[in-house]
């Protein structure tokens, strides 16, 4: 326990953070994040931080010491893709009960769980995960870890993040830790090359990595690895050998750049994939870093050709969608690097940005929103679910993009709701990415079904009748008056 408070510390007093430098000592040390309220996960414990950064590591087995609720609640909680393996996508846990805990027979069980995974799929690693549980009662999680990779000939990885240390950014960090602790630097490639790169905080959301990555193909630069998305356990232990890195979400890995370019001298910079200007950036810096560390200068010219070839495609197909969508009103209830990036994508397109969230977002994220909006009164901190709700249902705004757990408020307020955060169905990434985004949105807001539930129901619209029906004496004047009364026009019906 005392080894993990001291990676939370050292994880806390990150020096590469902005914000983290700008604070004086004692602040410093109650780190980025805003503390967890007591009993309350704040959008996600660290435990279920660090399965967010590993889990898409696609051929490794993820082993949960845990009671079975603890791997139920954080399995498969995010949209990553796989081109291969899919180990990742089996649930292990230990499955603990109150014996196993009273009886301290948690040890011995997780040895075996890690015994059956080996004989059973053969994994080219092991990633075992404590939670609140078998933290507190003391299980030497390491202790067992590396006696089960010396018996068994493979690597066991401690994932030392349990639920109660802090937030899900938190656990990002320590799974950060892990990686650099146990992973990185234990396998050497055969086959380095002056092209190399790693790309950090990239999750392979719904495939929107596999638009970026024939780009970089076309420019024969290599991603060594993808931290995490559609990882393999031997990319990751072999990227100390990258010539340069790029940092997609700084929030969640921003340790880990700094500590591998301190270990084996890997540059690194922020950028995003999100919008054709910051794309083009972001290939840009790439390729000038890797010319920096040796890579032949010609490089350079062959990507600013794939940049302008590329931005003439993506700008026709986006001239058909300009007229429908300029001047639309987007609201933005998102954080991290979306909150800016996405703003820019965007806007370059005449859509105009009436609130965006910062709630997840970085000091440096925020500044980049200011430059880009050039208005603090559409940046908010938080938003009030109430609040949301006015905004919509008072017309500000003809689409909200959010994630999952807002979407019920844009439709309570019968606006067009767009998901852009984890559990999206469509890639937008890279320059097609940033096509189907935009035509994602002009789906949404011009679907006709908007215009119909915003009409009143047929049931509010009750017919006014002047007078009752007459009594009748004969079948006769009984026919007369239903005639009479059938003939009734649209003029006596009340208003809808």
């Amino acid at each position: 326990m005392s080894s993990l408070r001291a990676k939370i510390q050292d994880v806390f007093n990150e020096p590469a953070c902005e914000q983290n430098r700008g604070k004086d000592a004692k602040a410093r040390k109650k780190g980025c994040s805003k503390p967890l309220t007591p009993g309350a996960a704040a959008g996600g414990c660290a435990f279920d931080g660090a399965k967010i950064v590993l889990q898409p590591i696609t051929d490794v087995a993820h082993l949960i010491h845990a009671p079975l609720a603890c791997e139920g609640n954080s399995w498969d909680n995010r949209g990553a893709a796989s081109s291969g393996p899919t180990l990742w996508r089996t649930s292990f846990t230990t499955d603990l009960t109150e014996l196993d805990i009273v009886m301290g027979q948690g040890e011995r069980k997780l040895f075996k769980a890690i015994r059956e995974i080996k004989e059973a799929y053969g994994p080219p690693a092991i990633f075992v995960y404590p939670t609140c549980v078998t933290a507190l009662i003391g299980d030497d999680i390491e202790a067992v870890c590396k006696r089960a990779a010396e018996k068994f000939g493979l690597p066991v990885v401690p994932v030392n993040a349990p639920g109660f240390v802090g937030s899900k950014n938190l656990g990002n960090k320590l799974a950060g830790e892990a990686l650099l602790e146990h992973v990185i630097g234990t396998v050497e490639p055969d086959d380095a090359g002056p092209y190399d790169i790693n790309i950090l905080g990239e999750f392979n959301l719904s495939g929107e990595f596999w638009l970026v990555k024939p780009l970089l193909d076309r420019l024969a630069i290599r991603v060594r690895a993808c931290v995490p998305g559609d990882a393999r356990y031997f990319d990751i232990a072999c990227a100390h050998r990258a010539r340069a890195a790029m940092i997609v979400c700084s929030t969640a890995l921003i340790n880990l750049a700094r500590k591998m370019e301190q270990r084996w001298d890997i540059p690194f910079f922020e950028a995003s994939f999100y919008g054709i200007t910051d794309t083009s950036e972001a290939l840009r810096q790439i390729s000038q870093l890797l010319v920096k560390k040796g890579a032949d200068p010609e490089i350079l010219g062959r990507t600013e050709a794939l940049i302008a070839e590329e931005e003439a495609i993506a700008w026709k197909k986006l001239a058909a969608y300009r007229p429908r969508l300029e001047g639309k009103r987007v609201l933005l209830n998102t954080g991290g690097v979306k909150s800016w990036s996405v703003v820019h994508a965007l806007m370059e397109i005449g859509i105009e940005i009436v609130g965006t969230s910062v709630k997840k977002s970085t000091v440096e994220d925020k500044e980049r929103i200011k430059h880009i909006l050039k208005d603090d009164n559409h940046i908010f901190e938080q938003m009030a679910a109430r609040e949301l709700y006015a905004m919509l249902s008072e017309d500000k705004a003809d689409i909200m993009l959010s994630g999952g757990r807002t979407q019920f408020i844009a439709l309570k307020a019968k606006t067009p709701w767009l998901d852009i955060n984890q559990e999206r169905q469509h890639p937008y990434a890279g320059y097609d990415g940033m096509v189907e985004l935009v035509r994602q949105i002009e789906l949404a807001i011009h679907n006709p079904i908007w215009r119909q539930v915003r009409e009143p129901a047929p049931w509010d619209c009750q017919p006014a009748v002047r007078e009752e029906l007459p009594s009748t004496k004969s079948e006769t004047a009984t026919l007369h008056a239903v005639q009479e009364f059938a003939g009734t026009t649209a003029d006596d019906f009340g208003e809808c």
